[in-house]
């Protein structure tokens, strides 16, 4: 074979191990696809902190102004129910009635590394309900994970009100949303009517 030939017969060699090489690039299957839940985006941080019964029941017991027993026993009771809260709001309210009634509040919404922010709160009711009160109120919020998502309406949940302590607890809840507010003071009113709760960013004078 001279030199010419063998020249010849290099260059085709390399040219079908180029085209080879080429092909398996092509080809090669590339890395999987990457999964649903690695690229949703979710609408709630993945974890947002919580506060726990030890944290809420001496808090709760100098806002009310009752024992840390009775504080206990509300706070246990919801937490049985719902477990740890995100948020609480911490106010005042005053509410009156006859057959048809309505209530108005105002305090701060606390959640953790978060500033305290200032909310409003009213509601219309109707039911078995006369006369007036005004009275603190210490509502804990689940599955709160930004503040200005308490801007909306929350219906009362039926069956839900209770005394524990002389306590009295009941709960609004909307989508996966549940407040539980603990007043002190309010008495029997407490099961008499059905309504809901509307926050606002500031004071309404319609409870609608």
């Amino acid at each position: 074979m001279d030199r010419r030939t063998l020249i010849a017969s290099g260059l085709a060699t390399l040219g079908s191990a180029g085209c080879a090489t080429a092909q398996q690039r092509e080809y090669s299957p590339g890395p999987p696809p990457p999964s649903p839940s690695a690229t949703a985006n979710p609408s709630y941080p993945a974890q947002t902190e919580t506060y726990s019964r030890d944290e809420l029941v001496n808090t709760v017991s100098d806002f009310l102004g009752v024992t840390a027993e009775a504080a206990g026993g509300a706070i246990e009771r919801i937490f049985k129910d719902n477990g740890r809260p995100t948020a609480y709001i911490a106010g005042e309210e005053a509410s009156g009635a006859f057959t048809v009634g309505a209530r108005y509040g105002r305090g701060l919404l606390y959640m953790k590394n978060k500033e305290a922010m200032e909310v409003f709160w009213q509601g219309p009711s109707i039911g078995w309900d006369l006369g007036g009160n005004a009275s603190r109120v210490f509502t804990l919020c689940y599955n709160l994970h930004y503040p200005e998502v308490i801007f909306q309406r929350f219906p009362g949940v039926e069956g839900s009100a209770y005394l524990v302590a002389g306590l009295g607890v009941n709960y609004l809840r909307t989508d996966d949303i549940t407040l539980a507010p603990i007043r002190a003071g309010v008495g029997l009113r407490l099961g008499a009517n059905v309504g809901y709760l509307g926050f606002s960013r500031t004071r309404r004078v319609l409870p609608f």
